[in-house]
């Protein structure tokens, strides 16, 4: 059974057999994109057989069919330029690596787990080896190849299993392998959980011989206990009874009984109720005591009786089950009822029956398992790969611009629901994350109508509200289920809802979702935004307020009494400055009789100056001459006039500045600057707030 709980996940397999193979397989059964890597004829499973008599060229052989199913398949020649190239490529954006190569050689290729993570430091990096990797632990066998029976005979399975000391046996499936990959399954998940905390990947390796000694775990406490060496047993147990395998007429049938409640039942079902209480049997020790002569009463019993008619006896009376065989299992109401025997097909193919994946999620539909994949299949997933590069500059700019040009304030966060209905609710709790790559969060109460579908959107958009969409605001935190019909809106390029109107709009895609308590933080990495000239709205203790100063504040403020207008003015890294002959430094400033900012642009211009003032920096009343100070930012051009100088940013003269309230707003600059996130300063000129800033533009990351 698949889902899709782990889709986004992009997982490496470049495993053979069984061991990596199975891993991989419970990771691409939820939705993992796994990508087999293959060179030459591929997979040494795809050879192993058996094939079907309708498969002459046998392309499909069961051994590959059962563990493959749901995976890419990509050929590699990785002793190739071109190969390692294009893995190195592959691996950039991977999540996972999988592999299960004898030490070494990955490192001899170039393609080790410190080469690959050196450009993709988020990389978890799995190795299964029959006898661990020396990066955790040099075994003295590093070397040695390793199979299932190999680790089933070093790990202390096969001492532990058969007949008797004289006849150990292998068990039936590869226990070594398969235990083996479902450690490292387990270890991929725990890797992955610290590296989306900590944005750092990790090495994670498992020993096929480790892994053995683990699942064998009863031999370890017993030896250490008691002193004695565990043999086989046979199908009882060493100190349970009756506890195994049983005769039947057709057959066998396995019981489990431990508690003195179920022997007593089992006793009367057996039609020999004092037996339940006979000293020798009736408590646990004692059973244990007398074991061979119990399991030899009970065999006598059940033999008898056939399988059927120990179940109509025993079934859900005591432990009990009759011993499957495979022709059993598919008639089985159970298997069916639990669709643990599944079909995938591949094309041309009629299906293939295999067992399903017996994990089940509440919160997850469970859907039918794909096709294994013909060797090579995928390998136009190459054209797709891009060199890894840093984001455009002026993209990167637009976009720090567009995160840091209005305070948190106001959002409605939009989406689809699977069949197409648009969501959407209101949000006070939004905020860039990251530039590169470009990511953003917002919370989800999880008591909210919309959170689960949210939660599993793969895309969604965040619309920054606009000073004058306090209704938009309100529409959308109700519950009406007409909002959209209400609401003027237009699609992004994944067909989301943009709300018309905005100060700005980020599409993005789903990245992470973390839980917080009672919400949801949903990351999304933008794919693309919107945005336009505004004030954001913004919302405080129950009210709705207007975020940012504007040129009517300025204009009021000009018009109250004694006026200074001045401006930060940048070229590239550098600030264009006043300095008189002592060395003095100072904002550039109009005349005093200008009380406007197109008289300042006017001042600017006289001297020979071409300047863009494109908002309000500072506005701020001096206490000790009571002039109102205003100050604008802007960008210019031109050769410096006399009497004034442009001075690097990484080199003001702050300590020549003779104005206190200049040079703290400078070093605010400075600051504000390498964020690319400016702010408005109101109040004195020694005590204030600084407000975040903000045609509609759409840009593409």
């Amino acid at each position: 059974m698949s889902t899709q709980i782990l889709k986004g996940l992009r997982v490496l397999d470049l495993s053979r057999m069984l061991s990596g193979p199975y891993c991989t397989m419970h990771l691409a059964d939820h939705g993992a994109e796994v990508i087999k890597i293959e060179g030459g004829s591929g997979d040494t499973s795809r050879g192993n057989g058996p094939f079907r008599e309708d498969d002459p060229n046998h392309d499909w052989a069961g051994y590959f069919v059962s563990l493959n199913r749901g995976k890419m398949s990509v050929q590699l020649d990785l002793k190739s330029e071109d190969g390692k190239a294009s893995f190195r490529k592959l691996a950039a954006t991977a999540d996972v690596i999988v592999e299960n190569f004898r030490p070494g050689v990955m490192d001899r290729l170039g393609l080790s787990y410190e080469t690959l993570s050196a450009d993709n430091p988020k990389l978890v990096y799995a190795a299964i080896r029959g006898f661990g990797d020396p990066r955790s632990g040099a075994s003295p066998y590093s070397d040695w190849p390793s199979y299932d029976v190999v680790a089933q005979a070093m790990g202390g399975l096969m001492a532990m299993t058969g007949p008797d000391d004289t006849t150990p046996t292998k068990t039936g499936p590869g226990v070594g392998d398969i235990f083996a990959g479902m450690m490292m399954a387990f270890g991929i998940m725990a890797a992955l959980r610290e590296a989306e905390a900590t944005g750092k990947g990790q090495f994670v390796d498992v020993a096929m011989y480790d892994a053995m000694i683990s699942l064998c775990e009863r031999m370890v406490y017993l030896h250490d206990i008691t002193g004695v060496v565990p043999g086989p047993e046979g199908n009882g147990h060493p100190f349970l009874a009756p506890f195994g395998l049983f005769p039947s007429k057709d057959g066998h049938i396995a019981l489990g009984i431990v508690d003195d409640a179920f022997w007593q039942r089992l006793a009367v079902l057996m039609d020999q109720p004092d037996l339940g209480g006979d000293p020798r049997f009736a408590t646990r020790a004692a059973r244990s005591a007398h074991a061979d002569e119990l399991t030899a009463l009970v065999a006598r019993w059940s033999s008898i009786h056939s399988k059927a008619e120990l179940t109509n006896l025993l079934g859900g009376e005591v432990p009990f089950g009759p011993m499957n065989t495979i022709a059993d299992i598919a008639r089985d109401p159970h298997v069916a009822a639990r669709g643990m025997l599944a079909k995938v097909a591949a094309a041309g193919q009629d299906p293939w029956t295999i067992a399903a994946n017996p994990l089940r999620f509440g919160a997850h539909g469970h859907g039918p398992l794909s096709a294994p994949p013909a060797l090579g299949a995928d390998d136009s997933l190459l054209d797709t790969l891009a060199a890894p590069k840093d984001m455009d500059p002026d993209a990167k700019r637009a976009l720090r611009n567009a995160f840091g040009s209005f305070a948190t304030g106001v959002t409605v966060v939009t989406t689809r629901q699977p069949d197409g209905t648009p969501r959407g609710f209101t949000a006070n709790s939004f905020t860039s994350v990251s530039l590169d790559p470009p990511l953003l969060l917002v919370c989800i109460a999880k008591a909210a109508l919309s959170c689960d579908t949210f939660a599993q959107a793969d895309h969604f958009a965040v619309n920054i509200l606009a000073d004058d969409q306090k209704e938009v605001s309100g529409l959308f935190a109700s519950q009406s289920v007409d909002k959209f019909d209400l609401a003027e809106w237009h699609t992004d390029a994944q067909d989301i809802p943009l709300i018309d109107g905005t100060l700005a709009s980020f599409s993005c895609v789903r990245h992470r979702l973390v839980d917080a308590g009672d919400h949801l933080i949903l990351i999304g990495k933008v794919l693309e935004f919107e945005t336009s000239e505004g004030t954001p709205l913004g919302y405080y203790k129950g009210g709705y307020f207007e975020i940012g100063l504007d040129d009517a504040l300025a204009d009021a403020a000009a018009s109250a009494g004694s006026v200074l207008l001045s401006a930060v003015l940048a070229r590239n890294d550098q600030l264009l400055l006043c300095q008189n002959t002592t060395g003095q430094t100072s904002l550039p400033a109009a005349p005093p009789k200008t009380k406007s900012v197109e008289g300042l642009s006017q001042h600017l211009s006289d001297l020979g100056l071409k300047s863009e003032l494109d908002h309000l920096y500072a506005v701020y009343q001096s206490s000790k001459d009571e002039i109102q100070r205003i100050i604008y930012h802007g960008i210019v051009a031109g050769d410096a006039p006399a009497g004034m100088r442009y001075f690097d940013l990484t080199a003001l003269p702050l300590e020549q500045v003779s104005d206190d309230a200049e040079r703290s707003l400078l070093r605010r600059y400075v600051q504000e600057n390498q964020y690319g996130a400016f702010g408005i300063y109101h109040g004195t000129e020694v005590e204030g707030v600084v407000h975040a800033v903000t045609g509609r533009r759409n840009y593409h990351i």
